[in-house]
C-alpha cells in the first residue's frame, strides 16, 4: 500500500473536525476525498501532505509512518509528492516554463538545460507547449489548472494531490482536465488522491473514494463514487451524490451495499 491512512483524528485546538478516518490507496488507482462544504475534506488533505499533524492515528507512506519519522525521512517522503492547487497557485513573475522548472530546480538533480528540456516535454503534454513563456495573468483559468498539473507532475512523483481540480472550470476544460488526470494514471501509475465536489468528475476518474460527513464528523460511507451512487444507504450520501441528477433512480439497496453504518 503506497498510502495507508489508520483511525485519523483531525483537530483544531479542542474542536473536533473529524475522526476515525481510515483508508488505502494503491498505487495505479485515483482514490477521491468527497464530502459537503465544511466536512473537513481540505483539512484531510492537509494532514496527508504534512502540512497539520494528526491528534491521532497514522499517515503511513510506503510503510514509514510519516509523523513519527525524523525531519530528513520526512522531507525525503515529501519528495514524492505532486501537488496541484486549487487556484493553480503559479508564481505569478515566472513565465509558465519557469514555474514547471522550479521543482526541478528545488530537486538539484538537472542542470538548467535538462531541466528546461524536461519542463518543454510535460507543457507538451498537457497541450501548453505554445504558451510556455507566458506569464500566469495572461491565460485562461483552464490553462492555469493544466500549468499547475505539469508543475506537479514533472518531477514524476509516485504520489499526487489534487485539490478541486475542476472547481471554476466550463465543462469543456473539465473535461479536458479529467482525461489528463486519467491518462497521466495510464502513463506513470503514480497513485492519486483528489479533493472534489464536482460530480461529473468524480465519476469520471474515481476508482476509489472516502464520504466525510459535517454533522457525525465520521465517514460515512466508503467506496466507488458509481457504486455509492446507486448503492449508498446513508441519506446525506445519496443526496450528495444525486443533487445533479434528480431523475435518476438508484438500484434498491443490498448486502452488499459499500455505504458504511452512520
Amino acid at each position: 500500500m503506497l498510502l495507508q491512512v489508520t483511525d485519523l483524528e483531525m483537530r483544531y485546538g479542542p474542536r473536533l473536525i473529524q475522526s476515525g478516518v481510515s483508508f488505502g490507496v494503491e498505487r495505479g488507482t485515483i482514490f477521491a476525498i468527497m464530502g459537503g462544504s465544511g466536512c473537513g475534506k481540505s483539512t484531510l488533505l492537509r494532514h496527508l501532505v504534512g502540512l497539520l499533524a494528526p491528534a491521532y492515528g497514522t499517515v503511513t507512506i510506503e510503510g514509514t509512518d510519516f509523523w513519527t519519522a525524523d525531519t530528513a525521512t520526512r522531507e525525503q517522503l515529501r519528495s514524492g509528492f505532486g501537488m496541484l492547487f486549487q487556484s493553480g497557485a503559479l508564481w505569478s513573475s515566472m513565465s509558465l516554463l519557469e514555474n514547471v522548472c522550479l521543482p526541478l530546480e528545488l530537486q538539484g538533480k538537472l542542470d538548467a538545460p535538462a531541466r528546461e528540456a524536461r519542463a518543454h516535454e510535460v507543457l507538451a503534454w498537457v497541450g501548453l507547449e505554445d504558451a510556455a513563456h507566458q506569464l500566469p495573468a495572461d491565460i485562461s483559468g483552464g490553462m492555469k489548472k493544466r500549468a499547475g498539473l505539469a508543475r506537479a507532475i514533472v518531477t514524476e512523483p509516485p504520489l499526487l494531490f489534487l485539490d478541486e481540480p475542476s472547481a471554476g472550470l466550463d465543462p469543456i476544460s473539465s473535461r479536458r482536465l479529467d482525461d489528463l488526470v486519467l491518462e497521466l494514471r495510464e502513463r506513470s501509475g503514480c497513485a492519486i488522491v483528489v479533493v472534489s465536489h464536482e460530480l461529473p468528475s468524480l465519476m469520471a476518474i474515481a476508482d476509489d473514494g472516502i464520504f466525510l460527513d459535517a454533522d457525525s464528523k465520521r465517514p460515512i460511507a466508503h467506496g466507488r463514487p458509481r457504486d455509492l451512487r446507486d448503492h449508498a444507504s446513508h441519506p446525506t450520501v445519496r443526496a450528495f451524490l444525486h443533487r445533479e441528477d434528480p431523475d435518476h433512480r438508484p438500484q434498491p439497496v443490498g448486502p452488499q451495499t459499500p455505504a458504511l453504518n452512520p
